[in-house]
């Protein structure tokens, strides 16, 4: 990816996305999904992405999709890719939360957190911050004992 200069509709858009964050049920599910669910294995991650009826399920896919949205407007140039990695850490965080069982949720759905993976692949800036989230949920999970 190249970079290129912010616009303002750029700023727009990441302002956008940082009003759609701070919406309160977006709230207590990124709450829920960044601090409390910590699946050890693809079952468990299963368990509540493919069960509607867990209360959880809605916070799960609504945080998840969220972060995909936002990565594929970086990667289709909708939003520059420098703004948004100097705005932007949480995606990355969740995929490297993921990470552990990531290979085992994709047998399952080869889609899941693929464009944030994609950006990770195409963007040096991205991938740093990815390896920093990597090494800070592996050090939080060893703390929690997941």
């Amino acid at each position: 990816m190249e970079s290129m200069l912010a616009s303002p509709a750029d700023a727009a858009t990441i302002l956008k996305l940082y009003e759609l964050r701070t919406e309160p049920v977006m709230r207590q599910a990124r709450a829920w999904v960044l601090t409390e669910f910590w699946p050890n294995t693809a079952d468990e991650f299963f368990a509540v992405m493919g069960n509607y009826k867990d209360p959880h399920n809605a916070w799960l896919r609504q945080v998840t999709t969220y972060w995909e949205m936002a990565a594929a407007l970086v990667l289709h140039g909708a939003v520059s890719a420098d703004l948004f990695m100097d705005t932007n850490g949480e995606g990355f965080y969740l995929l490297a939360k993921f990470a552990p069982i990531l290979d085992d949720i994709r047998v399952k759905n080869k889609a899941f957190m693929l464009k944030t993976s994609q950006l990770i692949e195409r963007n040096t800036i991205a991938a740093a911050r990815y390896e920093f989230a990597l090494k800070s949920t592996t050090l939080l999970r060893a703390s929690l004992k997941c």
